[in-house]
């Protein structure tokens, strides 16, 4: 029977990660060996879920997700959502019939999951996921929206025998060091979530990846459609789109996500919703969109302790690979035509200057600093390095809070506005420390 929640839950379920991340020396190894024999010992919760979005890309994930989350549940449907990482807190990668799961909920199911594995090798993602289907399988909802963690053929999550849709979001360098840099090698891994007569639908894509996606599809017996080619879109002035899905003609408001590129998300995004659930309204499509809401990416920090530091509007942006930082280059001028004043972060799994290069003909400042807690993370005067190459004055500081200090008490400058980027993990570490956790 499960326990009570309590004071304790979230030591719990801490204790539980760490002892069953022990049990594997590498956190990632790519694989569905281990996930099936998991799910296998717990019953294979995987074959009783809600109907299910398979989402993998490079960008864009998250924000395709939190949109459909958002259109789904303006229409009055449970929806269950599966995400990584997570920014501040675990809890936020699993999401049940709308609600973060609660700490008493996840240790128990991770306590279950031990239980279930023993002493078998297995890492921090496989027992995870295993515990999120676990918690699906149990909890009635009409939709599950699933993120692949990396890649997607030998992803733990894709033990799905039949989706009722799937998406592959823009498709870039990313995570070279487990995917390749051969763009349409990385496309073959992210197509590896296709099913045959599943309906798949694509962003836009360069032509190797694309032609990559439609090879895997025509070998496995399913189609691409893709946005832009086969269901057309048009962005609005006013930051709306009209699509033309051929069964549909849809005229949805601006989102309430920033960037240009979140209308092209949102065009893959409500194609992919209406083709699963053709009964959803107009209405509740045009509701949710301006409803989304999707932590740690284009992010105004509202009020806290880092913002009172900086006395000016402070951003903050998990973006942090080139075609990432060209989305943030392209949406800094509709936030603030001025000139940006940049504090970077970034992890050395990724060349930084490429990153650097894009955002240095906006900036004012370039700051960099190390991430705390994160062994992978540059130095501040390795990420200073890669930033001289494009922005020579680029600085050192120790921490957010001193960065934004310095600017505070630096030259009067008309309160140019702040854009904290360079990896989701940095911009996990903002949120807690302006108190602005996600929920």
């Amino acid at each position: 029977m499960p326990t009570m929640p309590g004071p304790d839950d979230a030591r719990r379920a801490h204790d539980a990660l760490t002892r069953l991340t022990a049990l594997h020396p590498r956190l990632i190894d790519l694989g569905l060996g281990r996930t099936f024999d998991l799910l296998a010992r717990l019953g294979d919760p995987h074959h009783h879920l809600p109907p299910v979005i398979h989402v993998a890309g490079t960008n864009g994930k998250g924000s395709v997700i939190a949109l459909m989350r958002a259109m789904a549940e303006a229409a009055g449907l449970r929806v269950h959502c599966y995400v990584s990482p997570h920014l501040c807190r675990f809890n936020e990668r699993i999401r049940l019939a709308g609600s973060l799961i609660g700490d008493g909920e996840l240790a128990d199911l991770l306590e279950e999951v031990e239980a279930a594995n023993g002493d078998m090798p297995v890492t921090f993602f496989e027992v995870t996921t295993a515990a999120a289907f676990l918690a699906f399988s149990r909890i009635e909802a009409d939709l599950l929206l699933l993120e692949t963690g990396l890649g997607g053929m030998l992803d733990s999550t894709n033990v799905l025998t039949a989706p009722a849709a799937t998406i592959i979001t823009p498709v870039a360098r990313d995570h070279e060091h487990f995917l390749g840099s051969d763009l349409a090698g990385i496309a073959g891994q992210k197509a590896g979530i296709m099913r045959r007569s599943v309906p798949c639908f694509s962003a836009a894509q360069a032509a190797d990846v694309m032609a990559a996606l439609e090879a895997h599809a025509k070998d496995i017996g399913t189609v691409v459609t893709a946005i832009g080619r086969d269901i057309a879109w048009t962005p609005r002035a006013d930051g709306g789109i009209d699509i033309e899905t051929g069964a549909r003609h849809l005229h949805l408001p601006a989102a309430s996500l920033h960037g240009p590129h979140q209308q092209a998300n949102m065009a893959l995004a409500a194609s992919a919703l209406v083709t699963v659930m053709p009964d959803l309204a107009d209405e509740s499509l045009a509701t949710g969109v301006t409803n989304a809401s999707w932590p740690g990416r284009l992010q105004r920090l509202a009020d806290g302790p880092l913002t009172r530091l900086a006395s000016r509007h402070v951003w903050v942006d998990g973006a942090h690979n080139a075609h990432g930082a060209d989305a943030l280059a392209a949406s800094l001028p509709a936030l603030d035509d001025r000139q940006w004043h940049f504090i970077c972060g970034a992890l050395d799994t990724r060349p930084a200057d490429e990153f650097l290069q894009r955002i240095a003909p906006l900036a004012a400042s370039i700051t960099c600093l190390a991430i705390p807690d994160q062994p992978a993370s540059l130095t501040a005067e390795q990420l200073a390095e890669a930033a001289r190459q494009s922005f020579p004055a680029a600085r050192l500081a120790a921490s957010v809070g001193g960065a934004l200090q310095a600017l505070a008490d630096g030259p009067d400058d008309g309160g140019l506005p702040v854009m904290i980027c360079g990896s989701l993990y940095l911009a996990g570490h903002v949120l807690a420390q302006n108190g602005s956790l996600p929920d």
